[in-house]
């Protein structure tokens, strides 16, 4: 049984991409820590560059959503371009990369709930405890229909971009050094250090591709998932963009670095403390953590709807391809996501016992995100080239700009942002100098994709490959 149910409409697949990117965390979290690690004022910058690039790889991502629709997108396309090798070496790298991403946050999650819960009944509850508590809610809402999480997600993100919008305004009328473009000039942002920025800021915008992966479940699966991923990744720049320069005029350029240094996440709200009431401090504290819910739930449907693709197309037992009854939810992938968490968090309850509190955020949240970003980075890169691959195989009506210019640029810059991502990984993780664990955590994300290339490459060899990665609830391409 399939998934097809058509309710998802272009703004609630909008609501669910920018959910995953968790506006409030990059604003609150990712921008100060980006101005504190790389101490370069081109931030804004930064995003509208990225943003254009990350557009122009939409071009040829989502015209090839059109012909191959498919819950495992990013496999499912790497198959059809570059051969089904490659596809399973994709598959196996994506749903490692997307369960260390909502995987990781719940450790952010269970830091931040727990600190504010103490501080505001003056408990001692373990970080764990709310984990477990987001886990069981993630888990329930996981199983059911996925308009329901977009309702759930809708409201959490409009006061999230709330809450941002008026800390926006508040920095700009304060502005103690005055109003102006630093931040968007080209010095600001091209110079020594640009990789950092670039591998910083890329992370903000992971979950934009994930529009693709609903196209069973959208209206109209012609033009929904490629008009949300536009409107999507056009607004999540720009937003990231004004509010990040937004953060430095509130600080002033001389003091941005300084001030992110010294607050880290907490700049935004040591700021607010001091220009707005308690109650609206409490309220953007409690914003944040259901900021973090919003991404665990939308980073969940996503690797729920891979483990389904991939128990369709035999690259994981078969099991996972089940589907609820009442729901037409991605039952088995749902649950088996679940349980990977509940693991994951366990083993590290019992790990930073005894530990200071921000020991789950520097271990795994930090490490996890940022090694999920690493894999869907390099994802995107061959993805754009894997358009090219699949368009110049079939004849299928598209402009040269879809078929060949488009993917091949985008292509070309993401692997430029990759290799800055493996050049810096020991800065992403918080690292003071290059050791052994930036090369395990590479290797988890890595060595899954290698495996699985080689094996699916030898039982092609020998005439035993049963499976199609591409294979879904439609025909793999339409001419």
């Amino acid at each position: 049984m399939g998934i097809e149910q058509r309710t998802l409409t272009v703004p609630a697949l909008v609501v669910m991409i920018i959910a995953a990117s968790a506006p409030l965390t990059v604003v609150a979290g990712g921008v100060s820590t980006n101005f504190a690690v790389t101490g370069l004022l081109g931030v804004p910058l930064s995003f509208v560059v990225l943003g254009a690039i990350l557009l122009v790889f939409a071009i040829g991502y989502t015209a090839m959503s059109r012909h191959v629709s498919n819950a495992g997108a990013f496999y499912a396309y790497i198959a059809q371009g570059l051969g089904k090798p490659a596809g399973v070496g994709a598959a196996m790298v994506a749903v490692v990369s997307y369960n260390l991403m909502q995987i990781g946050i719940y450790g952010l999650f269970g830091f931040a709930a727990a600190s504010f819960v103490n501080a505001v009944l003056g408990t001692a509850i373990p970080w764990w405890v709310c984990a477990l508590v987001a886990w069981a809610l993630v888990a329930m809402l996981g199983v059911n229909r996925v308009d329901f999480s977009a309702k759930v997600l809708g409201i959490v993100v409009g006061l999230e971009f709330l809450v941002v919008i008026i800390f926006d305004v508040v920095a700009v009328a304060q502005s103690p050094q005055g109003v102006s473009s630093t931040g968007f000039a080209t010095g600001d942002l091209f110079m020594p250090g640009i990789g950092a920025v670039l591998a910083f800021s890329i992370a903000a915008f992971m979950g934009f591709e994930s529009g693709t992966i609903y196209n069973q479940e959208v209206k109209d699966p012609k033009r929904t998932a490629q008009l949300a991923t536009i409107i999507a990744v056009s607004i999540i720049a720009c937003f990231y963009a004004l509010s990040s320069w937004a953060v430095l005029v509130a600080l002033g350029p001389d003091q941005v670095v300084g001030a992110s240094q010294e607050h880290g996440p907490d700049l935004i709200f040591v700021f607010l403390a001091s220009h707005a009431p308690g109650w609206f401090i409490d309220l953007a504290n409690l914003l944040f953590i259901t900021s973090l819910f919003a991404a665990l739930l939308a980073f969940h449907n996503v690797v729920a709807r891979y483990f389904y693709a991939m128990g369709r197309g035999g690259a994981l037992p078969r099991v996972l391809a089940r589907t609820s009854a009442r729901t037409q939810a991605p039952l088995a992938g749902s649950l088996a996501q679940s349980v990977l968490a509940l693991l994951v968090i366990a083993v590290f309850a019992v790990i930073s016992t005894g530990k200071d509190p921000m020991f789950i955020v520097l271990t795994m949240f930090t490490w996890m995100t940022n090694s999920g970003a690493y894999g869907l980075v390099l994802l995107m890169a061959l993805t754009s080239f894997a358009v090219v691959g699949y368009f110049a195989r079939r004849r299928i009506e598209a402009s040269l700009l879809t078929r060949v210019i488009a993917p091949i640029a985008a292509g070309i810059a993401l692997s430029y942002v990759f290799t800055q991502i493996v050049v810096n990984f020991d800065v992403l993780i918080g690292m003071e100098e290059a050791g052994p664990l930036q090369y395990v955590l590479q290797a988890v994300v890595l060595l899954p994709g290698v495996l699985g290339f080689l094996i699916a490459l030898i039982a092609r060899r020998s005439r035993q490959d049963q499976h199609d990665p591409a294979r879904d609830e439609v025909p793999a391409h339409r001419g």
